[in-house]
């Protein structure tokens, strides 16, 4: 089997649909299988993918297990010589597969390569990070992110080595993912990714951009379905990712810039309240979005709470 195709979805059915549809049409002449890992879909997903695509694997989690968990379900059921791990809301365009084969074969040092990633419009989605800091975490924290954005990111303009690929698609070769290891099932969503990369980096192995091929990122395919939670998941994987790799001090640290980040985006939130009233119920989402996450920082232990935990279907 020359490639394997690993598919999480969570009531993500329309995005996923066009998704296999789109594998269909870009694959080339290499032999694949695709595996679809449903996180406990209640949309009808799993029905869906049986009636219209039935050669499609698919397995079926009782509850929403997380992004890494259940790509590491569909890692150890596929038998492909490189995998491919993309997002439910990704759409291939023509050959983008059979380029990155090609380039992993020519190219034996590469262990993870990730196509250029495209919004709906086809403008460009920045995929390609440099490893965080804690500088950058307090310049974004108080505003000025803005003005060393071009140090979080690569230029994304040709073949390049980079530090992190966005996990919203990476191709990966086998040889580099036995030594590197699984996905750290530690992470819920998020962070997975940068972790996953280090991992790579760590072993040796080269991750690489290469914007030859290409693919359109939908974005929140499943997260929409609960913005809160994932929001928070998001800073609450953040802070895994400090403490494995940077210790816990670095930790706390971070935790105190993220606090500071979520105060000064509540106050904002206020003073848009009273100039814009037009848009109040947006302005209210996000203060109780940061708040839920400061509450979230200081009491790690108590969970989100509320419906976003039901609907997200995991216990924290």
């Amino acid at each position: 089997m020359d490639i394997s195709f690993i598919i999480v979805s969570w009531n993500a059915k329309k995005y996923l649909l066009e998704c296999l549809e789109s594998i269909e049409s870009s694959s080339g002449g290499y032999k694949k299988e695709i595996i679809v890992v449903d996180n406990g879909s209640s949309d009808g997903s799993p029905e869906a993918v049986r009636k219209l695509f039935p050669h499609v694997k698919t397995v079926l989690n009782a509850a929403n297990l997380g992004f890494a968990r259940a790509n590491n379900i569909g890692i150890e059921k596929s038998s492909g010589r490189y995998l491919c791990l993309i997002n439910s809301d990704i759409k291939l365009l023509k050959d983008c597969v059979p380029r990155l084969i090609d380039f992993m074969e020519a190219h034996p040092e590469a262990g993870m390569a990730g196509p250029m990633v495209l919004n709906p419009d086809l403008t460009l989605q920045r995929t390609c990070r440099k490893f965080p800091t804690l500088l950058r975490s307090f310049l974004t924290a108080i505003g000025l992110d803005a003005i060393y954005k071009d140090l979080a990111f690569f230029p994304h303009k040709g073949i390049e080595e980079v530090d992190i690929l966005s996990g919203c698609f990476l191709m990966v070769r086998r040889k580099a993912l036995e030594e590197a290891g699984l996905l750290d099932e530690r992470f819920f969503f998020y962070a997975e990714d940068k972790d996953w990369c280090k991992r790579f980096r760590d072993c040796g192995w080269k991750v690489v951009y290469f914007p030859e091929a290409l693919a359109i990122h939908y974005g929140g395919g499943s997260s929409a379905n609960a913005p809160v939670r994932f929001y928070i998941e998001m800073y609450r994987a953040n802070l895994k990712y400090w403490e494995k790799h940077h210790g816990r001090s670095s930790k706390y640290v971070f935790v105190l810039i993220t606090i500071l980040y979520q105060i000064i985006r509540i106050l904002k939130g206020c003073l848009l309240l009273v100039l814009i009233p037009a848009r109040r119920g947006v302005n209210l989402h996000k203060i109780n979005r940061s708040a839920a996450c400061i509450s979230s920082l200081l009491y790690p232990r108590g969970g989100t709470g509320g419906k976003a935990d039901k609907e997200a279907g995991v216990k924290t």
